[in-house]
């Protein structure tokens, strides 16, 4: 093998690359925007648009509407035209419409908003998305993936945190311009990377249909994951409120803090766990810790019970998102991982927004603390879907494969054996 080869070799399991590095940044820089208006925009509607706490959820969920349509339509269109301009175009539109927000000063306005915005995050989350997968070697796929989603674990240690710090001690103004600087940052990120080559698909039958902008196999572990989305809404969307309602508004930054610190501290771990022995053993105890955490957060009273429920939140969701996730784009052809990873978030967002929606209408009818109750028992119900849906499918599978090893190896036993050449 010569030097060449060898080098090429070298750079393909290299996994800290140069576009891995900037595809992840631009992920951070994305997500950190996301989620500083995720949890401070809630507060923005009640107190400077004089808006209804019922009217909350609606902003969320109207970014998520669009995000969710654009979803999908992104998987297509990467695995169909230039991924570069795809991505700057979808960073591009995300940007521009960030910097729209210091000039939104009624409930309408920030509604069209909203919905213009999610076009952008909805597009530059998949693209951005599709493209790490791939630049991740394939006997790393689990680590990097991990690695990846690391970048919008720490998203959401800083984001949540910087805006609500921001919120009660400045205006609305510095939030809103640092958004904008963290928007551009991420367009930024995304101009300087290198996207590989698309793969030949010599002898791929196209899709019809609405296989043309869903990917099926990856269907059952978004199904999953979008359970998952259900109950996770109710915290970005209404945490800063329910705290503030408990007399812990101070704490709610530092629930966040720890939320995120736990995914950080465990992320090198799970990912290598992955790898190594699967998703089973990481997907089953994250659901048994979300579930705890969310009832924890339903009775909490002091800091300390409010903190501790962020901490077994974070360890849960840690554990689940990427493999949910990766198990998405494993389950597809090299070809189809845009479409699979387009396929993982639309159901995810969709989780999302009726999460929103539906648990926003739970706690407008009864309390908080039901609310989040009911979204541990939402969480709970999602193993017996992952056990269905993926667990014993892939049981199933195994089981019939190594059955027809069984009966290759004695038709193999059969017949001389002939050296190769």
């Amino acid at each position: 093998m010569n030097q060449s080869n060898e080098s090429s070799i070298e750079s393909q399991s290299k996994l800290w690359n140069r576009s891995f590095i900037a595809v992840c940044l631009s992920s951070f820089f994305l997500f950190m925007t996301f989620y500083m208006l995720a949890v401070t925009l809630p507060l923005f509607v009640t107190e400077s648009l004089g808006g209804k706490e019922s009217q909350v959820g609606l902003v969320m969920t109207s970014f998520i509407v669009s995000a969710v349509i654009f979803r999908p339509l992104t998987g297509k269109w990467m695995d169909e035209i230039s991924r570069r301009k795809l991505i700057l175009t979808a960073l591009l539109i995300f940007a521009g419409c960030t910097a729209m927000y210091p000039f939104i000063h009624s409930y309408p306005m920030l509604l069209g908003l909203r919905l213009l915005h999610g076009i952008g995050f909805g597009m530059a989350s998949t693209a951005t998305g599709a493209v790490a997968v791939e630049i991740v070697p394939d006997h790393r796929k689990g680590e990097g993936v991990g690695y990846f989603s690391l970048f919008m674990s720490l998203a959401m240690v800083v984001g949540p945190f910087l805006g609500l710090s921001i919120m009660q001690t400045h205006n609305n103004m510095l939030l809103f311009g640092i958004c904008i600087l963290f928007a551009v940052l991420s367009l930024l990120c995304g101009a300087i990377l290198r996207i590989p080559a698309r793969k030949e698909t010599i002898g791929v039958t196209s899709q019809k249909g609405w296989r043309k902008f869903v990917e099926p196999r990856a269907l059952p572990i978004s199904l999953t994951g979008s359970v998952l989305a259900f109950s996770y809404g109710a915290i970005t969307t209404f945490l800063s409120v329910y705290a503030k309602e408990m007399g812990l508004g101070s704490y709610s930054s530092y629930f966040f803090m720890v939320f995120a610190l736990m995914i950080v501290l465990s992320r090198p771990f799970t990912g290598k766990l992955f790898d190594r022995s699967g998703p089973h053993v990481l997907v089953y105890p994250g659901v048994i810790l979300f579930t705890l955490g969310m009832i924890a957060l339903s009775m909490a009273h002091s800091p300390i019970v409010f903190l501790g429920a962020g901490g077994m939140l974070g360890l849960g969701f840690g554990a689940m998102l990427p493999s949910y996730q990766t198990i998405a784009v494993q389950s597809a052809p090299p070809h189809r991982r845009g479409l699979a990873t387009g396929t993982y978030f639309l159901l995810f967002d969709s989780g999302y927004g009726i999460g929103s929606s539906v648990l926003g209408a739970v706690a407008a009818g009864s309390s908080f603390q039901t609310m989040y109750f009911i979204a541990g028992i939402v969480v709970a119900g999602s193993a017996i879907l992952y056990y269905t849906l993926f667990h014993r499918q892939q049981s199933k599978s195994r089981k019939s494969a190594s059955g027809a090893d069984g009966v290759n190896d004695a038709h193999e036993a059969t017949i001389p054996h002939v050296a190769s050449e």
